[in-house]
């Protein structure tokens, strides 16, 4: 074989490993929705805290055990139930993405991810005196 087709071959094995990878489970966000209607199949949700209902964690009767309640983006409400400590400052986080499944009427999340909000603002920075030096 000419190494123009020894080549071609590997990008070709290249493009079809890509379309299949792309063609399953790519991790895209999904909703409370899907989750109810696929139950036991692991979801990425994307969401924010509902801080008007409670949060429910006590480290000494289990500090493996953490439920909250989170909106998603499509306004659909799920009780969710983390079997691990509960992450730092998480009431000031403003979006909350969790990976698990549905089981019954309540999201397990096997992970979780934080998103806080940001130390910097949108403030312009002052501007330096123009002093010319020399």
């Amino acid at each position: 074989m000419k190494t123009k087709h020894i080549i071609l071959i590997l990008v070709l094995v290249a493009a079809v490993a890509v379309v299949i990878t792309t063609m399953t489970d790519s991790g895209t966000y999904s909703d409370f929705g899907e989750a109810t209607l696929k139950p036991g199949k692991e979801l990425h949700i994307i969401g924010k805290l509902n801080r008007a209902k409670p949060i429910v964690y006590d480290a000494q009767k289990n500090a493996n055990q953490f439920s909250f309640y989170m909106i998603d983006e499509n306004g659909i409400e799920k009780m969710v139930i983390y079997n691990n400590a509960k992450p730092q400052d998480f009431e000031k986080s403003e979006k909350v993405v969790i990976i698990g499944s549905m089981q019954g009427n309540n999201f397990h999340a096997k992970s979780l991810l934080l998103k806080c909000p940001s130390k910097y603002n949108d403030k312009q920075p002052s501007k330096f005196n123009a002093k010319k030096f020399g």
